[in-house]
């Protein structure tokens, strides 16, 4: 007895989430074979297989469209984001750029360019300049032509009102990291708004929605989420997406509030002009990114976010360096794997080759796909790295992936695209993490949180550093034991941690925002 298309999608999702594998597969295929020319289904069908990460199945849902409808839009924007999570991201961006051809006003794919270009190394700096810039004015025209700033209202002394716009006010990077900082905004100095585009909730969310006024708008069209904007008077508008999956710049593009930031969510220039400043702290500005951005930098120090555990990282205890039972070193990277490009495996072979016997573990929810873990051992053995020395593992719970930590001694960052709550989380286990920044300012995450805490002996300037850094750490467990267990508490001391004085940092720089354009357009 086949089961209705609703009936199906809601077996593969409940299968897959429980990683079910044979029942799973088996549905899986019955569905594809009763809907075999059902396009809309197996797009459907397709992407809810790729949220779980079983890459091939979805892979076979994209093509199975594309073979009857070879320019089917769908499938090809899905196809895309599929190469894109498996880091074949100028794959991915050959991809979108087909279809701008024939949809060169599609919001979705003008924003999908911009963020897959931070991830690829071959985009230069200027490039990506150039483009987001070219969203920017685009993004205008689409919304009616250039508009007058709003009226402002002197401050006087009366309550800020401040609104931060995200699709990520949940169990997300972004909302791990602003839910505390919402908690600590002084009340009788500011009112806080917070604008969400996502009918998701969790913990996170109810704790956002305990400390604002919190408001669903995805069921809103831009002119109504501004008009809402504009009803409570928000003086300071942060946009904390970019553009990011269920980013809402385009509203921003309505210029719905007199003053408008970027900070936190994203990691370049938006290139929207209306835009007036973007908050970075030093270690991710440089003289050779400075000139990329369309906003006014205003400088957060010592860095530009503040870290804090969840309460099962704090209650998970710190564990002895593993390579002294082990008898060899373990190294680890669980960043997504859109940011393990082909330069990032090949450096990281090359540091499994000099360290004899150490084995790598690989952790994101891609990697319950057998093929695609099959290609990534295939890889490596390429590089002279038997597959017994790999370790990939599927996504798990949060709780769990912090006594994952327990079997890994040293933790590897990907570039350009460098970890963010990711380099924190290691960190907090007593994990050295080795980075490479570079020039763009998402390669900076790792090493700005590291120069914060002041350790910056991780930190290489190329590649030979990276590989030399990984090699004495390895051969120096003394110090790597010493690290383990003293890191910790260097960070509860560090500035990284310190949720009130950074909290009262960012509440100075909406004033001193505010105030300088107050001063010039009031």
């Amino acid at each position: 007895m086949h089961s209705s298309k609703p009936g199906f999608i809601s077996q593969i999702s409940a299968l897959a989430r429980y990683a079910n594998h044979n029942a799973l597969f088996e549905v899986f295929l019955e569905a594809s074979e009763y809907y075999a020319v059902d396009l809309d289904f197996q797009n459907e069908m397709g992407s809810l297989v790729l949220q779980y990460g079983y890459v091939s199945l979805a892979q076979s849902c994209y093509e199975r469209v594309l073979q009857i409808q070879p320019d089917n839009f769908i499938a090809l924007l899905n196809l895309s984001n599929l190469f894109h999570s498996i880091g074949q991201n100028l794959t991915s961006l050959q991809l979108i750029n087909r279809l701008l051809e024939k949809n060169p006003q599609h919001p979705i794919l003008r924003r999908n360019v911009l963020l897959i270009q931070e991830y690829e190394h071959t985009c230069s700096d200027l490039k990506r300049f150039v483009d987001a810039k070219n969203w920017g004015e685009w993004a205008i025209k689409q919304a009616g032509g250039l508009r007058n700033r709003p009226p402002m209202k002197a401050r006087n002394n009366r309550k800020l009102r401040i609104g931060y716009v995200s699709a990520d006010f949940c169990q997300h990077t972004v909302g791990l990291f602003i839910k505390d900082l919402l908690s600590q905004h002084q009340t009788d100095k500011f009112d806080i708004y917070t604008y969400s585009n996502t009918q998701q909730i969790d913990w996170v969310t109810e704790l956002i929605k305990k400390n604002s006024h919190y408001q669903v708008i995805q069921h809103l069209d831009n002119a109504a989420v501004a008009a809402q904007i504009e009803r409570d008077q928000i003086d300071v508008l942060i946009d904390l997406s970019g553009h990011t999956a269920g980013s809402r710049l385009s509203v921003f593009t309505l210029r719905p509030a007199p003053v408008m930031i970027s900070w936190l969510g994203y990691f370049a220039t938006t290139g929207l002009s209306y835009i007036d400043a973007i908050f970075l702290d030093h270690f991710h500005y440089t003289k050779f990114n400075c000139d990329y951005f369309t906003e006014k930098i205003f400088f957060i120090d010592p860095c530009r976010f503040s870290y804090q555990p969840v309460s099962w990282a704090r209650d998970t205890p710190l564990t002895q360096l593993p390579a002294l039972t082990n008898g060899f070193i373990t190294f680890a990277s669980f960043n997504n794997t859109a940011k393990l490009n082909e330069n990032v495996l090949s450096l990281w072979a090359k540091i499994l080759l000099a360290v004899p016997n150490s084995k790598l573990i690989l952790k994101w929810r891609t990697f319950i796909d057998v093929n695609f873990s099959d290609s990534i051992r295939e890889f490596f053995i390429q590089q002279g790295i038997p597959s017994a020395r790999l370790d990939l593992q599927a996504a798990s719970f949060h709780e769990d992936l912090f006594k994952a930590y327990s079997q890994i001694d040293i933790a590897l960052d990907p570039f350009p695209f460098s970890g963010g709550l990711t380099s924190c989380e290691a960190l907090w286990m007593g994990l050295p993490v080795i980075t490479w920044p570079q020039n763009r300012i998402v390669s900076r995450q790792t090493y700005s949180f590291l120069s914060t805490i002041g350790l910056t002996e991780t930190v290489a300037s190329n590649e030979t550093e990276y590989i030399q850094f990984a090699v004495n750490l390895a051969n120096n467990l003394s110090h790597l034991a010493k690290i383990r267990q003293t890191l910790r508490q260097t960070m509860l001391k560090s500035k990284l941690l310190d949720i009130a004085s950074f909290t009262q940092q960012i509440e100075r720089l909406y004033i001193q925002v505010f105030d300088e354009i107050f001063a010039k357009n009031g």
